[in-house]
């Protein structure tokens, strides 16, 4: 379980806390952005927290070449007051703007099914979310942004260059 206090701009992860430079509330949910301090291939995340969606759609930036374009984390998002809570439901999604998008991590799905931490309802659940944005996905040939722009979703992100 994963918490964004923006009060306090914290993220909270099963790693320590963060100190988070950027919370915005956006009409469909929480927009964040932070350092990734000595990472050795991550440099910077922003995400878009979209609890109707059940997505926590990540940008990562790295220090060397882009690895994707988009990550997607399905999960569970609730807020209570200045408090978001994510709770990652094991599946994610990569995608490759306008080239391609996959279902990642299905064996920790399974394990964690396995292991007690989702039910089978959740685990039916996840698939179920992971399964209906590869389908929009792939009816958006792949392009993030016209796929949420369907839902009258639009994401805005900082400016990488500005990060550097």
């Amino acid at each position: 379980m994963e918490r964004h206090d923006v009060s306090a701009r914290c993220h909270y992860t099963n790693t320590g806390a963060r100190a988070v430079h950027t919370y915005r509330e956006t009409p469909f949910g929480l927009f964040v952005a932070r350092e990734f301090h000595a990472h050795p291939r991550i440099r910077h995340w922003q995400a878009h927290l979209i609890p109707a969606l059940n997505l926590v759609v990540c940008r990562y930036d790295f220090h060397g070449r882009r690895e994707h374009d988009y990550y997607l984390d399905v999960a569970d998002i609730t807020r209570q007051g200045d408090v978001w809570q994510v709770r990652d439901l094991y599946l994610d999604l990569i995608v490759h703007d306008g080239l391609m998008a996959e279902i990642a991590d299905t064996d920790e799905l399974l394990a964690a099914r396995e292991a007690g931490y989702l039910t089978e309802t959740e685990m039916h659940r996840a698939v179920a979310i992971a399964h209906t944005a590869l389908s929009g996905l792939g009816r958006a040939r792949y392009v993030l942004p016209d796929w949420l722009a369907r839902r009258d979703l639009h994401l805005h992100w900082c400016d990488a260059a500005a990060l550097a």
